[in-house]
């Protein structure tokens, strides 16, 4: 009789959602709008479709640009799914009493923090405000009080903020931080790269394998996974990396939502498959139920 292979639990460790047009105009304006092709295929409703047609057992919905520091939606996402969603809040840095709003959101299902560098003062050509210093090091340090994991989003490559990225993890070893999208390590960028293998030895460090046609690659990924992917599990291991969608722009994309079947076939071995497609993020953020 043939062995049936195992069925891999999956969370998606990075998604976004957005209110629909009709949502946006009753009840969850947009701070900026989403783009135009994918703007209503956001929605709460539009992922559970997704989720359950591609067998996605849970998420973590990071807060959209979108809707900027209102959190109401991804709170309604919560609130009707909550053995489905957990939450990570964006940071506002010009926030006079930031550390009472993450606690505040943390009673809501919220469960990381995201630091988002362009949203920080911008003080020269590509430069902004530092990360780890002042009350920005303060929130960072009371998240690893609070066993909130940060994540950090390096959307212009991690070299700009590299130096940011060091300080924070030297001052708070007991934050768990979390690089977005493979840290934005383009396949076109070795040094950057390289610098994203440094970090390795910072236990509390760890990537997302998420976001796979921002890397520069085409479908269905073969640089990515070979000049990428299988450097950072052998780097990193696989209990510190976690698989992400980035839902809905991955819409776009060939896979589409089914990307981590692409991922899964990267990984032979079961337990390493387990880590990243789930339990690396189940350690990090509490068990999906």
């Amino acid at each position: 009789m043939r062995c049936m292979a195992p069925k891999i639990r999956v969370i998606d460790s990075h998604l976004h959602v957005w209110a629909d047009t009709q949502e946006a105009a009753n009840a969850f304006p947009y701070a900026q709008p989403p783009p135009e092709t994918i703007k209503n295929d956001g929605s709460i409703d539009a992922l559970i479709k997704q989720m359950d047609s591609n067998g996605v057992d849970g998420a973590l919905v990071v807060q959209p640009i979108n809707h900027k520091f209102d959190h109401s939606y991804v709170i309604q996402a919560i609130k009707d799914h909550p053995h489905r969603f957990k939450g990570m809040l964006l940071h506002d840095p010009d926030d006079n009493d930031p550390i009472a709003r993450i606690e505040e959101l943390c009673l809501k299902g919220f469960v990381g923090v995201r630091f988002n560098p362009y949203l920080w003062p911008r003080t020269g050509d590509k430069k902004w405000k530092s990360m780890a210093e002042g009350i920005s090091l303060d929130v960072y340090k009371r998240c690893g009080e609070l066993k909130l994991p940060v994540g950090i989003m390096c959307f212009q490559g991690i070299s700009l903020h590299y130096d940011d990225i060091v300080q924070l993890l030297e001052q708070s070893p007991a934050t768990m931080c979390i690089l977005d999208h493979f840290g934005f390590t383009s396949l076109k960028n070795s040094l950057s790269f390289e610098q994203l293998l440094s970090l390795s030895k910072y236990p509390q460090l760890y990537v997302k394998i998420s976001a796979l046609f921002r890397l520069g690659g085409v479908h269905p990924y073969d640089k990515v996974k070979e000049e990428r992917f299988l450097p950072l599990l052998r780097t990193f291991g696989s209990k510190r990396l976690l698989f992400g969608s980035d839902f809905p722009y991955v819409l776009g994309q060939p896979a589409a939502y089914s990307v981590h079947k692409l991922v899964e076939a990267w990984i032979e071995d079961v337990q390493d498959r387990r880590n990243i497609m789930s339990q690396t993020a189940e350690r990090l953020f509490g068990a999906w139920s």
